[in-house]
């Protein structure tokens, strides 16, 4: 039995520590060890990886992503009422728990990385060897989208992560995957991901899994990072997917008005027609007009 086995169950951890969740951080926690033990196996094989984990709150992801076998977990816990039962579990794995308290929406969780994988012993060639990294979190309902943004807009591509594995609610998870085929739910952070990612559901979570219970069924999402997305300016991929989902309903020849450049000229660049609506324009459609943005 591993010194984590055992540590308390998650439900006398909270009650020991007065970790009521709080609506205002958007926090569920997850006690069913059978379920975190799921999620962090459908993050791919862990040994020798550095997971970083936001928002683990009493820590019953941390524990599976450790006990799955994880080199070392980062977990970013905004809430200052978590720290002291993440401390026990750090104690239970010495070395292989780092806790950081901060925001995850102001933290930059690439450079907590690098410098752990400078802080690391170096090899028996003298060399200090940078683990695979990948991110593993039951995201806070109210900053998931916002940080999955945040991360796939990074100027740096491919990105510091090799796999994002992330639950969200089942309506946004149906947003990241979706494709011209499912209109209602394609909009801008599909072509995002679409574009940067090969984007998957992997299996729904029930509200009954969670305490509190949210009012909606959850969603473990998987994105691959694409070694080699379309080439385009990052910025004016968003700024054509804002312009014409702002406006979804109508023609691109007029959703399209307020880029400052004749519509007309950016769709006959991509080689689109003026009268087709946003929701029938597929990823490599978005690419070419920003190319055609920025040329």
């Amino acid at each position: 039995m591993s010194s984590l086995d055992q540590l308390p169950p998650l439900r006398d951890v909270v009650a020991k520590h007065g970790l009521d969740p709080k609506k205002s951080l958007g926090q569920n926690f997850l006690f069913d060890l059978n379920l975190t033990g799921k999620i962090a196996r459908a993050a791919g094989p862990l040994k020798g990886v550095t997971v970083v984990e936001v928002g683990p709150g009493p820590g019953g992801l941390t524990r599976a992503l450790l006990q799955e076998g994880a080199a070392h977990v980062i977990a970013v816990e905004r809430d200052e009422r978590c720290l002291a039962a993440l401390a026990e579990i750090a104690e239970a794995c010495p070395g292989r728990l780092t806790i950081v308290q901060g925001d995850a929406t102001t933290t930059d969780l690439g450079a907590l990385v690098a410098k752990h994988n400078s802080e690391k012993e170096p090899s028996a060639e003298g060399q200090s060897s940078n683990l695979p990294a990948r991110i593993v979190a039951n995201l806070p309902y109210n900053v998931g989208t916002v940080l999955l943004t945040q991360w796939l807009e990074s100027d740096a591509w491919p990105p510091w992560f090799d796999r994002l594995t992330l639950m969200f609610q089942r309506e946004v998870a149906e947003r990241i995957v979706a494709t011209p085929e499912q209109r209602a739910d394609y909009g801008r952070l599909a072509i995002l991901c679409g574009w940067r990612t090969q984007a998957r559901i992997l299996f729904d979570v029930p509200a009954s899994a969670f305490t509190p219970p949210p009012k909606v069924t959850s969603s473990v999402v998987e994105l691959v990072p694409r070694g080699t997305p379309l080439p385009c300016d990052r910025r004016a991929l968003s700024q054509i997917a804002q312009a014409a989902f702002g406006q979804r309903r109508k023609m691109l020849r007029q959703s399209l008005k307020g880029l400052g450049k004749d519509p007309l000229a950016l769709l006959d660049a991509a080689g689109l027609e003026p009268t087709r609506r946003a929701e029938e324009i597929d990823v490599a459609g978005f690419v070419r007009l920003a190319q055609a943005l920025s040329s």
